[in-house]
């Protein structure tokens, strides 16, 4: 197992995080590296997946070290790209594998430019039968007295004279003179209707604009997708849990809620470690309200590890808790990461909970979420986080069992 750090421009690189053999889970950066891991060997490819959804595929043509730490170099192509290309090499074969309605040597065929038809020629109308007491006829005269000519070559002449006269080479639908079958292209331009210069002239600007127009990125950040090695491993499946938005929100809500009580512990436990003063006290017979902390770069995910259509929530956040007279640590940012389980009932029960705040991460560690994989391929998924410190970053899988997260692998800081 991987992680594919894709940038905006498609070009990417990955990072080795656990090898799976008989069972057990060890550093790939690490496991045989002679100098190079196995894990990073060249030629192999690495099936990057989003929560289960195949994305594409990175082929590693090398690896290099970098402060003890290994990142392969490679191709990256996308799953749209790959299947264009499997929908062209189909449709090549295809091709081959079809007979020729015409042989390509032969008789040279006689076809027009245009698709219609020409109009067939009227047949000759059959030669009068003589009869034998009939008068013959006099012939017509080729010329009157005056020398004037007969009426069908003066209605010719004037027929001839009234229109202008169209060349061959200029006529469109003159019939050419080909050997073997016709191209595609062919085919299709003579099918194609013709368009008026001016209707070309008019969409012209607009169809060129489309043309030289990149398509824009979604995002300009860097996308961390996971990756899988496995040649006999199974289909993915997607692991996300689909949410109508009336049931997110609510959901959402529950869980912020939960949040908020974790930020407020840590708070009260920094402020019962701190030096400063005391909190004034709180009037006999009443109760204060507790502060509700202000939640900002919420994000919120929903899935279906085990196909039990029970939602495994998570949810990281940043929060900051009112400002309060007398209270030490009150311009802390707290940053936070919260698993939940959601049961049959619609209760939420916590699995997993990891804060810090800005001024601990040399002893508190910030979790963040990369996704949901299926890491030893027995078709449930399990949470990949990255744990980032002072002392560096290292990944950590965990499977959810029950109400508790179970870890499969833990790296080394530092990575």
């Amino acid at each position: 197992m991987g992680l594919v750090e894709l940038s905006s421009s498609g070009k990417g690189h990955l990072i080795p995080i656990a090898i799976l053999i008989d069972g057990e889970f060890y550093d790939a950066g690490a496991y045989k590296a002679a100098p190079v891991p196995m894990a990073l060997e060249s030629g192999t490819v690495y099936e990057a997946v989003r929560t289960g959804i195949s994305q594409g595929l990175f082929t590693v043509s090398g690896a290099l070290e970098a402060n003890n730490n290994w990142i392969a170099e490679g191709t990256w192509q996308s799953a749209s790209a790959l299947a264009v290309a499997a929908a062209a090499a189909a449709k090549k074969k295809e091709a081959q594998s079809k007979p020729a309605t015409e042989p390509v040597e032969g008789p040279p065929v006689l076809r027009r430019a245009s698709s219609a038809k020409p109009a067939e020629p009227p047949p000759p109308a059959p030669p009068a039968e003589s009869k034998p007491d009939a008068k013959p006829s006099a012939p017509a005269p080729a010329a009157s007295a005056h020398g004037a000519p007969e009426a069908p070559a003066a209605s010719a002449a004037s027929a001839s004279a009234s229109g202008p006269a169209v060349s061959e080479e200029d006529d469109p639908n003159r019939p050419v003179l080909k050997r073997g079958a016709p191209s595609p292209a062919e085919v299709k331009k003579r099918n194609a209707p013709v368009a008026s210069p001016a209707k070309v002239a008019a969409q012209t600007p607009a169809d060129a604009h489309k043309a030289s127009t990149p398509a824009s990125s979604a995002s300009g950040s860097m996308q961390l997708i996971p990756a899988i090695s496995d040649a006999d491993g199974p289909d993915p499946r997607p692991y996300a849990f689909s949410l109508k938005p009336d049931e997110e929100q609510k959901l959402r809500k529950k869980i912020l809620a939960l949040a908020g009580d974790e930020v407020r512990a840590r708070a009260e436990q920094l402020a019962a470690e701190s030096q400063a003063a005391a909190r004034p006290p709180t009037p006999s017979g009443s109760k204060a309200k507790p502060p509700q902390p202000s939640f900002e770069d919420v994000q919120f995910r929903a899935f279906d590890l085990s196909n039990s259509n029970e939602p495994v929530l998570v949810v990281t956040a940043k929060a900051r808790m009112p400002a309060r007279p007398n209270a030490a640590g009150t311009d802390l940012q707290y940053i936070i990461t919260l698993v939940t389980r959601d049961d049959m009932y619609g209760e939420l029960h916590k699995v997993f909970s990891s804060i810090t705040d800005t001024q601990h991460f040399d002893v508190l560690a910030r979790m963040e979420l990369i996704d949901a994989v299926d890491a030893d391929g027995d078709g449930r998924g399990e949470l990949l986080f990255r744990q980032v410190s002072d002392a560096g970053s290292a990944f950590i899988l965990y499977r959810v069992i029950g109400d508790r997260l179970w870890p499969l692998f833990q790296g080394t800081p530092g990575q």
